[in-house]
């Protein structure tokens, strides 16, 4: 397994390293492990997973946990953003366990090599269906919480899409036919409200986080609802857990205000029904105000984030 550290896209002092796992059927694959380190030596740290047509770029939520003594790791996952490669299907992954190895690898860095025994795990979106399946899985003992940010807990939409009968069919036809693209209208409203280009407040690379996201496909989804399944049955994640959402969901095809103040990607009910399901310890908490990236929400949101975030981190990670 071979890696090689480099300068990041972001600039100093953040640093990329990019891990060479073993080959999938689409050939050779890579996961980059992003880290910058806190102002002075500590055994504390976060890793970080995106959500889905994502990467990360979120340097000031990295800089509430740097202030706060913790060294940051941020992972871009196989086929998603630094880790892309030309021959591969951008975001495809057959089984969500794929990304255990991929996890593995930063866990192992994080943990032995730079010896930090307190570790917070943070997901957002499809990243906060991974993480917790993974902590699940292999109970790590540095675990000391759990942060999910919209995570990804239900596939929302109609709901005959959620019937044991539409479960079946996709079984079938995710295993026949996996990288057939599902056909579907995606306004870009919400790739609009971020991006600086669009009236948003962020500046991000766009061949990674397009506005019309990337293709859906079959075996993909097939994947993301056995995972959905797995959370749905129950998992033992022990360490305390942090659910994070906006007050609402706005299903919507046009740029308005409320766009901004709104989970306009995820149904906000379907993560307030399955936020216990990931342990015996967990903390919900809804935004109002805040986009599905909670992080990146307008400012006032986004300090309630923060707040929320540090009543939480001095009640159980102190």
């Amino acid at each position: 397994m071979g890696h090689a550290q480099s300068p990041d896209i972001l600039g100093q002092p953040w640093e990329a390293e990019t891990i060479t796992l073993p080959p999938d059927d689409e050939g050779p694959v890579v996961v980059t492990v992003v880290r910058r380190r806190a102002a002075r030596p500590t055994g504390r740290a976060v890793l970080h997973v995106h959500g889905f047509a994502d990467y990360f770029f979120h340097t000031e939520y990295a800089a509430w946990w740097l202030e706060r003594g913790y060294d940051f790791y941020a992972v871009d996952l196989r086929k998603y953003g630094r880790s892309i490669r030309p021959h591969q299907t951008p975001t495809y992954v057959a089984d969500l366990h794929e990304y255990f190895a991929d996890l593995d690898v930063a866990w192992w860095r994080i943990v032995h090599r730079d010896a930090h025994d307190h570790v917070v795990l943070s997901g957002h979106s499809t990243g906060g269906l991974t993480v917790p399946l993974w902590a699940d899985a292999r109970q790590p003992p540095q675990l000391a919480g759990m942060v999910l940010n919209s995570p990804w807990f239900d596939l929302q939409g109609a709901p005959w899409m959620r019937t044991r009968v539409a479960g079946a069919l996709l079984e079938r036809l995710g295993r026949a036919h996996p990288h057939r693209e599902i056909p579907r209208d995606v306004s870009g409203v919400y790739g609009r409200s971020l991006h600086v280009e669009h009236g948003g407040d962020w500046e991000y690379d766009l061949r990674w986080k397009p506005v019309e996201s990337y293709p859906v496909r079959l075996g993909w989804l097939r994947a993301i609802r056995r995972g959905h399944a797995e959370l749905h049955a129950g998992l033992s994640v022990l360490a305390p857990v942090l659910v994070l959402s906006s007050a609402a969901t706005l299903h919507t095809v046009e740029m308005s205000d409320d766009a901004h103040t709104h989970d306009i990607v995820l149904d906000v009910p379907q993560i307030r029904r399955w936020t216990t399901s990931v342990g015996p310890h967990v903390t919900y908490v809804a935004i109002d105000g805040a986009r599905h990236d909670l992080v990146l929400s307008r400012p006032e949101p986004r300090q309630r984030v923060y707040d929320a975030l540090g009543r939480w981190s001095g009640a159980y990670l102190t």
